[in-house]
């Protein structure tokens, strides 16, 4: 089979500390920055151990400073190993879930700079998604609509789990601008701590954390569903990045059951669930969860019944799979939509030339 360029859908920059990001802030964010010590204070996102094997691969591993901080390491890993046609960089940045909606605002304003100026203008293939203050959709909508006059940024980015449900109607001005300027939500795994993971409460260790992740991607697609946001917004995409495979089956089940019996509660929703979100998500590869044996990972993308919903990603530089071997055996079949095909048809931007 010919080589086909591949399209990687999640790449992470490391977050870049606050220090690095005053010379974007204006004058007065500079000075409240400043007076109140937060240059000094990274804003990291979740309590993720940096030093844990999980988070970088060993020969990915930089000899200073943080995996994913240097473009040369990004090419030499990334841009000459892989080929790829173009990569998507993603910034999980504690910025967008302060409780001063203003002060985030103007954080997640001074990243999307900083990637313009960093990262973007290093190498034509590279986009971005556009870092947003989830918790002022307000707020989030402007700086959508003012990013969309740069088509390097292809995607909106949002933790998983937020201050409300992904699809209440407080969050659609978020969608409305996305919609409009032909860009997919891409809902990320992580929390804004608003709320403890589960209902049982605050876990006490991370890899409670890290699990319960799974069973939120779930109860975003429920709400997305449920609360319209689909039939409000019907050219939207949703991209779902780090939340695993292997739930769908039994989630695309369970939903369609449900909806079945009360499905007089949420008129709107006139399709089974499966079909709404086999049409409107799509589903970053890794990490993924594989059952040991190929033949079970068939009968689950079979159940599935959407080879349209993945797309290609290495999660780089985070370590779920060895040397090139990005693209697990059993989406051969399908590996021109996997790599590229779906790509373009989920983030229209890619089709669009210039900056």
């Amino acid at each position: 089979m010919s080589f086909i360029p591949p399209i990687d859908c999640d790449v992470h920059l490391a977050r870049p500390s606050t220090k690095v990001l005053i010379p974007h802030l204006d004058e007065y964010w500079r000075e409240q920055v400043i007076r109140r010590g937060l240059d000094d204070d990274d804003l990291e996102l979740s309590a993720f151990p940096e030093k844990a094997p999980l988070n970088c691969r060993p020969d990915w591993q930089p000899h200073e400073g943080r995996p994913g901080s240097r473009f040369e390491l990004l090419q030499a890993h990334i841009l000459d190993r892989f080929r790829p046609q173009f990569v998507i960089c993603n910034v999980l940045h504690g910025a967008q879930i302060l409780f001063n909606v203003d002060l985030s605002a103007a954080l997640c304003t001074a990243i999307n700079d900083w990637i313009v100026a960093e990262w973007l203008e290093q190498d034509p293939r590279l986009r971005a998604s556009v870092v947003i203050p989830v918790q002022s959709p307000e707020l989030a909508a402007l700086e959508i609509e003012k990013r969309a006059t740069d088509r390097r940024f292809v995607q909106v980015l949002m933790p998983v789990m937020n201050e409300v449900p992904v699809g209440r109607r407080l969050n659609w001005p978020i969608y409305a601008a996305a919609e409009r300027h032909g860009l997919p939500i891409g809902i990320h795994a992580g929390s804004s701590f608003r709320h403890p993971p589960s209902s049982l409460g605050w876990p006490s260790y991370y890899i409670e954390d890290y699990v319960l992740n799974a069973p939120a991607f779930a109860g975003a697609l429920n709400s997305l569903v449920a609360e319209g946001v689909f039939q409000k917004f019907p050219r939207l995409k949703v991209v779902l990045m780090e939340s695993g495979v292997t739930w769908l089956p039994s989630h695309f089940w369970r939903a369609n059951k449900s909806w079945r019996a009360v499905r007089s509660e949420t008129p709107w929703v006139k399709k089974l669930p499966s079909e709404i979100l086999r049409h409107h998500v799509r589903i970053t590869l890794q990490p993924f969860d594989a059952p040991p044996m190929l033949d079970q990972a068939k009968i689950i993308l079979e159940e599935i019944a959407a080879d349209e919903m993945f797309l290609f990603s290495t999660d780089y530089p985070h370590w779920h799979f060895e040397g090139t071997d990005a693209v697990p055996d059993v989406f051969t079949p399908i590996l021109s939509k996997l790599l590229r095909e779906n790509a373009l048809a989920t983030y229209e931007r890619l089709n669009w030339t210039g900056k």
